[in-house]
């Protein structure tokens, strides 16, 4: 008897040391992929900011930021400002925004209160597969679909424009923003709703008054990642926006984002000129606005999961 009952302590000893073991293995492997993704990021921010720098000691910050013209190889002097790429970029995001938001918030909210089980558990996979469409078919479609369609309605010579960028910006945009309201939306708690209903208002009045500003929080955080994917977006608006250099004055101009002059000209450009290093110096602007989007979208969301 006593034999047995030593023989189950050692197993159960066993057992807890195995256990202690394969925690601190997890608790590594975790610690360890946290820490690559911060090294990997640091790498980014490293490459761009040594290549950007030599650069910023030929053009002055103010200059490469304030200067409306872009355009290095010029017969009469080069010129290196990218205020217009960034008036371009800002301005088709924000249309693209402005399109994703309601729409985005609309389908979510139908989605997480209105549509049955059944539908939502068909249309919600749809929404993401979405998501993996190659932007380059995109692109495609704003070519072919929306440039033609466009210039009949705008009584423009083509489509290629802010709002074709725009229009197809919105659309990449868009599973994310109803992905992610939609968790948002169907988060909050139930006792809410219930209350209210139970205080004589209807499902509608409800959704709108109780329901949605509940999960503010997180449907603004959805808003941000949604708008940090347009703002980095390349391929799409090189194909659709027309990219032209000159500074936009309303939607229906040709625009050129920051996005779309490094990939124009970081393949043909000479190594460790000028302007070779002024493309880095775009794409760490390009990498401090994402990088700020997604640090208030992670900010925002860290407050709505305190408060929940």
């Amino acid at each position: 008897m006593k034999n047995k009952k030593s023989n189950q302590a050692v197993f159960m000893l066993r057992n807890r040391k195995k256990s202690r073991l394969r925690e601190s293995g997890y608790k590594y492997f975790f610690l360890c992929n946290g820490l690559l993704a911060i090294f990997v990021l640091g790498g980014i921010f490293y490459l761009l900011l040594t290549n950007a720098w030599p650069f910023f000691k030929e053009i002055s910050l103010k200059e490469f930021i304030l200067t409306k013209s872009w355009n290095p190889t010029g017969w009469n002097g080069a010129s290196y400002g990218i205020l217009s790429m960034v008036v371009s970029t800002l301005m088709v995001t924000f249309g693209a925004m402005l399109i994703a938001v309601p729409l985005g918030i609309a389908c979510a909210a139908y989605l997480a209160e209105v549509a049955s089980p059944g539908f939502r558990e068909v249309v919600k996979p749809l929404i993401e597969i979405l998501a993996g469409i190659p932007s380059v078919v995109i692109g495609f479609i704003g070519i072919v679909v929306l440039g033609p369609l466009l210039a009949r309605i705008l009584g423009t010579s083509h489509g290629l424009n802010a709002i074709n960028g725009s229009l197809l910006l919105s659309i990449m945009s868009l599973p994310t923003i109803i992905t992610l309201s939609e968790d948002a939306i169907s988060s909050v708690p139930i006792e809410y709703k219930r209350a209210s209903l139970a205080l004589g208002a209807n499902k509608w009045y409800t959704l709108i008054k109780i329901t949605l500003p509940a999960g503010l929080s997180g449907i603004v955080a959805a808003v941000m990642l949604g708008m940090g994917r347009a703002i980095g977006e390349t391929m799409t608006v090189l194909m659709a926006t027309g990219n032209a250099p000159a500074f936009p004055t309303s939607f229906t101009d040709s625009v050129r984002t920051i996005t779309s002059s490094i990939a124009i000209e970081l393949g043909e450009v000479p190594y460790y000129t000028t302007h070779f290093h002024g493309l880095f110096a775009i794409g760490l602007i390009l990498f401090m606005m994402t990088f700020f989007v997604n640090l208030v979208s992670d900010l925002i969301l860290n407050k709505y999961q305190e408060v929940e």
